[in-house]
């Protein structure tokens, strides 16, 4: 980051390389929309190599770029004026060594839990993709979306209560009625 803050841009396009699909995957699953993503991670990028001298070194270098990152993503929500929806990146499309069925029966709970993230505030999601799909602790993800890490821990707890009651709810109709092809 020092070197990046210095005007290096190799260590910025180490930087970049390094961090994009993470930046790119927040700011997906929080606004559901590719080309937005796409944007928001070079918007990203761009305020990391203009305020790469800001870094204060006070938390990981990936926790202050996916607190750039959320917050572009939030702001893209309100502009967007609509309810975002979670989507996976890329679906997983390896085969289960313990079969087709058991392959079949984890793409459809996947695909589950990512329609029921779309009854999730912005802010819940947040919290669930940060700490299930990124890694990060409570204390990170308060430095990431700007607010105290028992406000983090209560939005987890708010989160999984609701997907869980979103989770029990009998689906609409079944998995090869969504008009989803798993083949290519």
């Amino acid at each position: 980051m020092a070197a990046t803050a210095a005007g290096d841009r190799r260590a910025f396009d180490e930087l970049y390389l390094r961090h994009h699909r993470s930046v790119f995957g927040l700011i997906y699953r929080m606004t559901g929309r590719h080309e937005v993503a796409e944007e928001l991670v070079n918007d990203v990028m761009l305020v990391v190599w203009q305020k790469a001298c800001t870094f204060a070194g006070r938390s990981r270098v990936s926790t202050w770029i996916m607190g750039v990152a959320y917050n572009k993503a939030l702001k893209a929500i309100r502009q967007l004026s609509r309810r975002p929806t979670l989507v996976e990146v890329e679906p997983q499309m390896a085969v289960d060594p313990e079969g087709p069925e058991t392959d079949l029966s984890r793409r459809e709970r996947r695909e589950r839990i990512r329609e029921a993230m779309t009854g999730l505030s912005a802010e819940h999601r947040a919290a669930i993709e940060l700490t299930y799909y990124h890694g990060y602790s409570y204390r990170e993800i308060a430095l990431i979306v700007g607010c105290p890490e028992n406000t983090v821990k209560t939005r987890m707890f708010n989160a999984r209560r609701r997907l869980r009651s979103l989770l029990s709810q009998p689906s609409e109709e079944p998995t090869e009625q969504r008009g989803k092809s798993w083949s290519r």
